[in-house]
């Protein structure tokens, strides 16, 4: 009896270990945020944290294109009921654990909020372990983007020195402050030309949402333009990989780090989140 009670314990303290969830979007396409995702998930995992990455553009995914790796199983047969979420997983650079999604698949992009809900809630049932999740959104402000935002624990919004970039992150802000009561951002300010232009990028992005808006935006990075980056890209890897000294790695680095000691919520939202259901050990 007192061996099942030693189990049973340690079974609650394994569930009530909470995983970092980090939503990277945008609002608009083109702003970097998958390289930013992946970076960041490479860097950290060089830091020495389990880091799952899920691939959350589920009808255009190139996250397993941008690695070159090979998919066997993708989200839509996790949604057909054929396996589990343990099995689609895929490893990339530095053991870094990969939940892809497909590509040119029209019915995925057009699934329900319920079903997104059913996905989130499918994070609970992973057999692996992990320290750190970051969400890798599509662009724009569609339910499928509202509902991961929503349900990570941070919301980082990638920016670029463009009108569009800085109108559609306030856009998605909006959304997600007004609607579900999102209040907090982190701005990554990506492909700038020096630290004085992604400074003044966030000033931009600042004036607005204090005008108009009641939240609080932190700028977390400033990754400078990189043309590393580009024949990274090229190679399928990621800079932080190849050009480990370059201003746009160090940058990813820099990001790494500070992300690993963002804090924890000791309690949940009172809305869905990823591994919410973690913190409810069985029979409890």
């Amino acid at each position: 009896m007192n061996q099942l009670g030693d189990q049973a314990s340690g079974l609650r303290n394994m569930k009530q270990k909470r995983v970092k969830v980090i939503a990277v979007t945008g609002g608009k396409g083109g702003v970097g945020k998958s390289n930013v995702s992946l970076n960041m998930a490479v860097a950290m995992a060089q830091q020495g944290k389990r880091v799952l990455v899920f691939d959350a553009d589920l009808g255009l995914a190139n996250v397993d294109v941008m690695l070159g790796l090979r998919v066997e199983k993708n989200l839509s047969h996790l949604l057909a009921g054929e396996c589990t979420l343990d099995d689609i997983l895929i490893t990339g650079p530095h053991g870094i654990q990969i939940v892809p999604a497909t590509s040119g698949t029209r019915n995925m992009v057009e699934l329900t909020p319920q079903e997104h809900a059913g996905l989130i809630r499918a994070f609970s049932e992973l057999e692996k372990e992990f320290d750190v999740l970051i969400v890798d959104t599509a662009a724009g402000i569609s339910d499928m983007v509202l509902s991961f935002s929503r349900a990570a624990q941070d919301v980082m919004v990638v920016v670029c020195d463009e009108p569009t970039s800085i109108t559609d992150a306030y856009a998605l802000m909006k959304v997600l402050n007004r609607d579900f009561g999102v209040f907090r951002f982190k701005i990554v300010a990506n492909m700038v030309r020096s630290m004085r232009e992604g400074q003044e990028l966030f000033a931009k992005l600042s004036k607005v949402t204090d005008r108009f808006l009641d939240v609080a935006i932190e700028l977390v990075a400033i990754i400078p333009f990189d043309e590393n980056i580009r024949k990274s890209v090229r190679r399928q890897k990621t800079i932080v990989d190849v050009f480990p000294k370059s201003p746009a790695a160090i940058a990813f680095k820099t990001l790494a780090a500070k992300a690993g000691r963002w804090p924890i919520p000791d309690n949940a939202t009172g809305h869905l989140e990823f591994f919410i259901e973690q913190l409810v050990a069985p029979g409890a």
